[in-house]
């Protein structure tokens, strides 16, 4: 072969015509053409867990429970009887009176009820979950810490004006983180409670 000659991979018999050698390409079928060339797959991307400095997970009673004697409950029905009484007597509304009554028997059954304790957790992705509800932060314009007694507890404050407000209670040793993931989402403001809020505190409602 001279240096510059290229080889000739396409051979002819000798004994075959002159004419030019007609070579079939192979050409794959559309089942074949669509099968990947490459049986690897690729890898999955592995969920990665969530950072455990933006999650606070506790556990506490969904209110405090102070024990009621006889006595409250004699003078919370004696005050029932009063507004039932004023009603009958001067108003005259037997639909008031009802009310009263229901209203009357629904707080004692409740008072009498001991608190749950309900498992916790603060996203700083996602919100507050109470139990297995899911409260988001864009529910809620602000918080504050509030000293109930000797307990600690959190109040965030709804957007909506007449929604209710969610306290939470929470342990000494969890505050810090739970005041810095709320901190990083929401203003905190001081907050007082009010004539409403003390009463239902003191009632446990």
């Amino acid at each position: 072969m001279e240096p510059n000659q290229q080889p000739n991979y396409w051979k002819q018999d000798p004994e075959e015509s002159a004419e030019p050698a007609v070579t079939e390409l192979y050409a794959p079928t559309t089942d074949e053409t669509a099968k990947p060339t490459d049986t690897a797959t690729e890898p999955k991307p592995i969920p990665q867990p969530a950072d455990s400095a933006d999650v606070a997970h506790w556990t506490a009673t969904e209110y405090i429970n102070q024990e009621k004697s006889t006595m409250w409950f004699v003078i919370f029905g004696l005050i029932a009887a009063v507004f039932i009484a004023t009603d009958l007597i001067f108003l005259k509304s037997y639909t008031f009176s009802l009310l009263v009554a229901v209203m009357a028997v629904s707080i004692i059954v409740f008072a009498r009820r001991p608190p749950r304790d309900i498992k916790y957790t603060l996203s700083g992705q996602q919100g507050l979950y109470v139990g297995e509800r899911l409260y988001h932060f864009s529910d809620f314009k602000s918080f504050g810490y509030v000293r109930d007694g000797e307990h600690d507890s959190i109040m965030l404050i709804p957007v909506k004006r007449f929604s209710p407000a969610v306290s939470v209670y929470f342990p000494q040793e969890s505050g810090e983180k739970i005041v810095d993931i709320l901190g990083a989402r929401l203003p905190m403001l001081e907050l007082k409670l009010d004539i409403i809020d003390i009463i239902v505190r003191k009632l446990r409602l």
